[in-house]
């Protein structure tokens, strides 16, 4: 039987900072840029959650993709979005969100909700159109 792979796409809209508290300000800036902003600044994430495994032999279904849906938004969308996640964001405190601590923390919430059989592949984060993270769940 074949292994498959399917994808999921979400969106979420957020805000952040990114912030080193054993930087000065000036370190900060330097290294951050705008992402720096005392105020915050928003994105418009998108996040693709990639999931593997052997079809079904009567539906063809690695996964009812309804069931990753509802996975993905009560894990993560309905958490994060039109939220401040250096502040509003429980699983996140005390994290740097970038969008590669965001997608490993992403990683944690789902891949034990997964159906037997059904393996997590990649979690994909777009923060931008041209800045992206893929996670494949390596230490």
């Amino acid at each position: 039987m074949p292994l498959l792979y399917i994808t999921r796409k979400e969106h979420f809209n957020a805000a952040h900072q990114l912030w080193d508290n054993n930087l000065t300000s000036d370190e900060n800036f330097a290294l951050f840029g705008k992402c720096a902003n005392p105020h915050f600044h928003g994105h418009n994430f998108d996040l693709y959650v990639c999931v593997k495994g052997q079809p079904d032999p009567n539906t063809g279904l690695v996964m009812d993709l309804k069931k990753l849906k509802i996975i993905i938004r009560e894990e993560v969308i309905d958490q994060l979005d039109h939220q401040n996640l250096n502040l509003d964001v429980s699983w996140l405190k005390d994290k740097m969100p970038s969008i590669e601590n965001i997608s490993v923390a992403i990683w944690a919430r789902i891949s034990d909700k997964l159906p037997q059989g059904v393996k997590l592949h990649k979690i994909t984060l777009w923060e931008t159109q041209n800045n992206f993270v893929e996670f494949f769940g390596e230490d």
